[in-house]
Order: structure tokens, then C-alpha cells, then sequence
């Protein structure tokens, strides 16, 4: 467990510091906007310099956005999960004050694709060991709680504020190039992970007890177990069904890998729940 707990710490921090990077070496100098309470506080780092002659840095405003989202986590969604979370932004915010903001290329397009691929791979790491960068990666696990709809609307909401404010304040090929950044963050976030908010696992186990009792232990969430019987062996076996968040996925390889290696596990997406889905 704690080779395990030590692994994501160290992949949270990779994460952060490539999300650093793609900042001061890409975005922040071309004026393009990463998405999420990044890009917010990139945005509004920029308007502090530019329009009130207040020099903030963004890894500062980072800091501060998050305060409320993260006291927002600790009471609503766990602290294993806020905590990941407190890392993330506080590696972020360290590295973004240490490196230099620099630029490789004046072309805006290479800045944009380069800072999105760079920041997109941090995120998506993070994401695949079971942890977050914080902001609405937070919010996104409270609404889950809340309702079963997807939380694609505010993540678009929040981008769509970045990208018209960046369109208004500065040259509309910022906010061109914007579009361009969050498009390709979104394609990177995606071949690391998912981008579906909840997903439907279905386990083929014929250790179908002890795998329940593991995935309840790190989980609440409902499960239904079904008889099953291989068409090459003829052997019984038992199908797991449950339904999780992304967030939990990686925890629930984790298990699976422990408890019974050779099952066979499909998850695929699911886009909307009925009934009762436990959400604590």
C-alpha cells in the first residue's frame, strides 16, 4: 500500500510540473489560455499586469482559486482525493514561481499545440493514477454527487468565460488559439485516460467474494453479482457489474490486479444512471 500511495505522489508531482511547464514555456508568453482554474488564473494574471498594473503571478492566483475548492473537497468528496489535489496545486504553484517564463517560438500555433499536448499529458497522468489536479476536477466529484448529469456543461461554461474573455481583452486570435489549446489538451487527457465522468465496470471473477469486499473497502458503491460460465471451459464463474467515477478507476485496477489477476474486466462508458447510484 505504500509503494502504491508513494507511486501516485510521484506522478501527481510529475503531472504538476509538466502543467508548469506547458505554462511558462508555452502559454503564458503567447497569451493563450490553458482550460480549467488554470486558465483562469493564467487570464487573470494577465489582466492584474495589463489592465491594473499589479503584477500577481499566475501560480499565485492558481494558489488562492483553489483554497475555497479545496476545503470544498476535504468536507464533500474525502481527503485521500483533496489531498492529491492540495499536492498537485502546491507543486504547480512552486514550480511556476522557480522556472522562467520563456519562449521556445514566436509562432503562436506551436505554442498552443506544444503547451496543450505538454499540459494535457500532466493532467491525464494524474487522472490515471486515481488523483487530481484540483479545481474542477474537484468540483466535477461534487456535482457527480449531487446529480447523475454530466459535468461536461460547467467544464464548457468555465472554458467558454477563458476563451470569450481572452477574445475581448486581448487580439480574437487569442482566443482562436485558445480553442486550439483546450482541443488538443482535451485529445491528450483522452489517450491517457477517459473523458467520461462515470463508467460501467463488468468483472469476470472466480474470486467474486473477496472482490467485493476489497472494492468495498476503498469504495462505496453498489455492486451486482451475476453467475457466469466461460463458453471455452465450461467453467462457473461470477460477473461483477457496478458502476464508478473516473476518479475511481484506477483504484479498481489496483484491486482487481491484487485479488484475482486473471480476470477479464471490460469498462465501458456509461452516459446517464436511473435509479439509486450512491454517491458517498
Amino acid at each position: 500500500m505504500f509503494l502504491v500511495e508513494a507511486k501516485r505522489i510521484v506522478i501527481v508531482i510529475i503531472g504538476a510540473i509538466l502543467n508548469a511547464i506547458s505554462l511558462n514555456f508555452f502559454l503564458i508568453g503567447a497569451n493563450v489560455y490553458a482550460s480549467g482554474f488554470t486558465g483562469a488564473a493564467q487570464l487573470g494574471a494577465s489582466v492584474f499586469q495589463d489592465f491594473l498594473g499589479i503584477g500577481i503571478s499566475t501560480g499565485i492566483l492558481l494558489f488562492i482559486l483553489n483554497i475555497p475548492v479545496g476545503v470544498l473537497g476535504w468536507f464533500k468528496v474525502g481527503r485521500g482525493f483533496t489531498i492529491y489535489s492540495i499536492v498537485s496545486v502546491f507543486v504547480t504553484t512552486l514550480a511556476l514561481e522557480v522556472l522562467p517564463v520563456i519562449s521556445f517560438s514566436e509562432d503562436y500555433i506551436l505554442n498552443a499545440v506544444f503547451g496543450g499536448v505538454i499540459g494535457g499529458t500532466g493532467v491525464g497522468l494524474t487522472l490515471r493514477h486515481g488523483a487530481s489536479t484540483g479545481g474542477m476536477d474537484i468540483i466535477a466529484m461534487v456535482l457527480s454527487r449531487m446529480k447523475d448529469r454530466p459535468i461536461g456543461f460547467y467544464f464548457l461554461s468555465l472554458n467558454a468565460v477563458i476563451i470569450l474573455f481572452a477574445g475581448i481583452l486581448y487580439e480574437p486570435e487569442n482566443a482562436l488559439y485558445t480553442l486550439l489549446t483546450l482541443y488538443v489538451t482535451t485529445r491528450v487527457i483522452d489517450a491517457f485516460h477517459t473523458r467520461h465522468e462515470k463508467l460501467t465496470a463488468m468483472i469476470i471473477t472466480h474470486k467474486a467474494v473477496e472482490m467485493q469486499h476489497e472494492i468495498h473497502k476503498a469504495m462505496v458503491r453498489g455492486i451486482t453479482i451475476l453467475p457466469a460460465r466461460g463458453a471455452y471451459t465450461n467453467a462457473d464463474q461470477n460477473m461483477l457489474y457496478l458502476v464508478i467515477t473516473r476518479y475511481e478507476l484506477y483504484d479498481l485496477e489496483r484491486i482487481i490486479n491484487e485479488v484475482d489477476p486473471k480476470a477479464f474486466t471490460n469498462i465501458v462508458q456509461t452516459t446517464q444512471v436511473f435509479g439509486v447510484f450512491r454517491k458517498d
